[in-house]
């Protein structure tokens, strides 16, 4: 159904329009008595089979919703509903900031993709922890931290650690977002030795907590072997509890879409099925190189749930989808879910 009546009527409108519209629309229906319960019979596999302990947390499954989608935490306890093991929430920035201006993402139908420019607009750090207050407890929670595009590079340090250490007590883990392709960022956040720096300065913020939480380095999957032998070695200085492989990409190589319409639609992060190869590489490279040293989360191009296992394989302890879930509609959660029970 989603598939042949909901996607090509939702791809006749804007893409940035009508994921408002779906937000609206999910919000309303959830709140019908038995609509939830309808969704949770739909989309939801409960089976102790596919719990995941990782980073001293148990994922109730491990296909989770990517950041970006939920950006200000307003529809994670509707979304549970839809049989995610956990939502990752954000970027959250310490200020509220619109983005890049619009028309800022768009649909490559040809190629099952979509760029998008959005640039961190979010509603900022005060807005997401008044809507994590109204947490459920209904699953895992993520909070996706970043800085704010106008901070100077001597600031950025200051702008993750404000993020931390305000949400920490509403989120269940950590992601600190370095690799983002769409927020005019300093050659900073790609250096080795300030990434240690800021990983290493989050880290003793999360002592000062009685209760300390997983801190996890997204990364971008345009690295080279040398880049990515960095992180390998950032990971194993700073005993980071683990990596995001991987964001989205700025290569256009491969893909189907004309030239003329990927000249008009300008700069911006690739995601869906044309990167699906190269993360499952960067998975597969770091899982090798390191002897699986730490734990990753498998997100980039997962259409189905051979995709999925694909990742699995490589060497990721949990997944996420995104672009995916949009393209294929809520029903691939259950398939990637079914699969990894039939695989185990």
């Amino acid at each position: 159904m989603y598939k042949i009546i909901i996607r090509p009527l939702f791809f006749l409108f804007d893409p940035e329009k009508i994921h408002h519209f779906t937000f609206a629309v999910i919000k309303f229906l959830s709140k019908i008595p038995g609509i939830p319960a309808v969704f949770r019979s739909l989309y939801q596999i409960n089976d102790k089979k596919l719990e995941r302990n990782l980073f001293g947390l148990t994922f109730k499954n491990p296909v989770g919703l990517a950041a970006g989608f939920d950006k200000n935490a307003v529809l994670y306890n509707e979304l549970s509903n839809f049989g995610f093991g956990f939502i990752e929430i954000g970027t959250v920035t310490p200020k509220a900031q619109a983005g890049n201006p619009k028309k800022r993402i768009f649909r490559l139908k040809s190629d099952n993709a979509i760029i998008n420019r959005m640039g961190f607009n979010n509603e900022g750090l005060q807005a997401a922890i008044q809507q994590l207050k109204k947490n459920k407890g209904k699953l895992i929670i993520g909070g996706n931290i970043g800085k704010n595009t106008g901070t100077m590079p001597d600031g950025y340090t200051a702008d993750y650690l404000k993020c931390f250490s305000e949400l920490h007590p509403f989120v269940d883990y950590f992601v600190l977002n370095v690799s983002c392709p769409n927020v005019g960022s300093h050659a900073k956040l790609t250096d080795k030795g300030y990434l240690i720096e800021l990983i290493t300065t989050v880290q003793n913020s999360n002592k000062t907590f009685s209760k300390q939480k997983p801190i996890l380095l997204k990364i971008g999957p345009d690295l080279n072997k040398i880049q990515l032998d960095e992180v390998i070695e950032i990971v194993s200085e700073t005993k980071i509890d683990g990596v995001i492989a991987t964001n989205t990409s700025i290569n256009r190589e491969g893909l189907l879409a004309s030239k003329e319409q990927l000249a008009t639609i300008g700069n911006g992060g690739l995601s869906g099925k044309p990167i699906k190869d190269s993360s499952t590489k960067v998975i597969k490279y770091l899982t090798e190189t390191s002897n699986k040293a730490f734990p990753i989360i498998g997100v980039g191009g997962i259409h189905s749930a051979e995709d999925a296992l694909e990742k699995l394989n490589a060497g990721a302890d949990l997944i996420q989808i995104y672009t995916g879930f949009i393209y294929e509609g809520p029903s691939l959660v259950k398939k990637i879910n079914e699969a990894i029970l039939k695989a185990d």
